[in-house]
């Protein structure tokens, strides 16, 4: 465990200088590995991961989820989703903001990025509350909150990681996602309720909301039609969870081109960004796989399920104790990196662990609900600072705004998302009630 940690702690270090966590992985798993086996085994082992990561059939859904969700952006469909949304709450005061939130569920909901849906909701939601007076700090938080909601409204890209990482049905996992997704909005919409109650100066007075064109209700049915096929292709046995990617991606493409909004420059940018994008998570992954390797090898896995055992822990003080490393970590590590490099060292201990006999007492239905913990304190770490992924994305888009004026509006949404994850932790029906648990 000690060379263990000393590596994670190297690992840290590189990270703080900026090495790109993808190669800071491979090289200190590789070298890690190296130390204790050999050059040749080490060799052997990183050529492996590289191969079989490339060859994995299952992280197809990658780069064709982020290319479905660049061509709903290109073609206009995002934009009629949030006039969609402006005409249920723009007669509140925040209903910018609040439509700005039900905008991002929605296209997280066919997207299962949420680095894609902050980005391109940032383009679609923030000239127009900038418009009508909203403060840049509740119309950022806004967007970068509710982008964390695309990894965990299936389809979820990070969750068919976790269930190719644990060998879990995705298809439960994906329906584990929708309540504590739906909550999630909901908790959002009551932040910016009392965000603009205790400070009124961040949104304008009750205005009267956009009227929408037919191309907005073409975005909304679009949009809508896409999510129905994919769960009814998903649960109805017609596709797999893996194939529902590609025929997300096929449906999306013939969508937008029916709706008229898909031009062949916008289809080339979509191909073009899914491929960097692909490329990046790809790197991580394999990295990942390396550094994962070398703890498991050098025993982390068990040295924790021991140390769980020796200090006494009841199931639910070790999940709360996850929860806050997964804080700790998410400040300085990004979500994906976050999710391959812990999930491979704590879920084994989820099958030791005693949650008494309620729904919790079947093995599987605790690694579901599990799934979802990690993947909210995820969310949450993807706008907390110093890391938050999304806030930075929001600042390469929106460079004249401040990180401290993001995270300031961020808040009112970190503390909804510690009373979710808290009502997560302390009722797993949430989690387990559509699945059947």
């Amino acid at each position: 465990m000690t060379i263990s940690l000393i590596a994670l702690a190297i690992l840290l270090a590189l990270v703080f200088l900026r090495v790109p966590i993808a190669f800071a992985m491979a090289l200190v798993g590789g070298a890690g590995f190296a130390a204790m086996r050999g050059v040749d085994a080490a060799g052997s082992m990183v050529g492996s991961a590289v191969f079989e990561t490339g060859m994995n059939y299952s992280l197809s859904v990658v780069p064709l989820f982020i290319f479905m969700g660049n061509v709903l952006a290109g073609s206009g469909i995002a934009s009629g989703l949030f006039t969609g949304a402006d005409r249920v709450f723009g007669r509140m005061r925040g209903g910018l903001a609040m439509a700005t939130i039900l905008s991002c569920g929605g296209f997280s909901a066919v997207c299962g990025s949420s680095l894609a849906t902050a980005a391109t909701m940032s383009k679609v939601a923030m000239p127009s509350m900038r418009r009508f007076g909203y403060h840049d700090s509740l119309a950022t938080g806004a967007i970068a909150a509710g982008g964390t909601l695309g990894i965990l409204i299936p389809p979820s890209v990070i969750m068919i990681i976790f269930g190719l990482l644990t060998e879990s049905d995705i298809g439960k996992l994906f329906i584990a996602g929708i309540v504590p997704g739906v909550l999630g909005i909901g908790l959002y919409l009551v932040a910016v309720m009392v965000a603009v109650r205790l400070k009124p100066e961040l949104a304008p007075e009750v205005r009267k909301p956009v009227a929408m064109k037919r191309t907005d209700v073409v975005g909304v049915l679009a949009t809508l039609a896409l999510f129905v096929f994919i769960m009814v292709g998903i649960y109805g046995g017609f596709f797999t969870p893996i194939e529902a990617a590609g025929m997300g991606a096929a449906a999306a493409v013939v969508i937008a081109a029916a709706v008229g909004g898909l031009r062949l420059k916008a289809l080339w940018g979509a191909l073009i960004d899914a491929a960097i994008a692909s490329a990046m998570i790809f790197a991580i992954v394999i990295g990942a796989e390396i550094f994962g390797n070398f703890v498991t090898f050098a025993g982390l896995p068990d040295a924790l399920a021991d140390l769980v055992y020796n200090l006494g822990l009841g199931g639910y003080e070790v999940i709360i104790l996850i929860v806050l490393i997964y804080m700790v970590l998410g400040m300085v590590l990004e979500s994906l990196s976050m999710i391959l490099l812990t999930v491979p060292i704590f879920y084994p201990l989820i099958y030791q662990l005693d949650f008494g006999s309620g729904v919790l007492a079947n093995p599987d239905n605790a690694l579901i609900w599990f799934a979802v913990i990690v993947v909210v304190a995820t969310e949450i770490s993807l706008i907390t600072p110093p890391v938050g992924m999304n806030v930075f994305v929001l600042r390469s888009v929106l460079p004249d705004v401040p990180l401290s004026t993001m995270f300031r509006g961020i808040l009112w949404f970190w503390v909804a998302d510690i009373v979710r994850i808290t009502l997560i932790v302390a009722f797993p029906i949430i989690s387990l009630w559509l699945v059947g648990g």
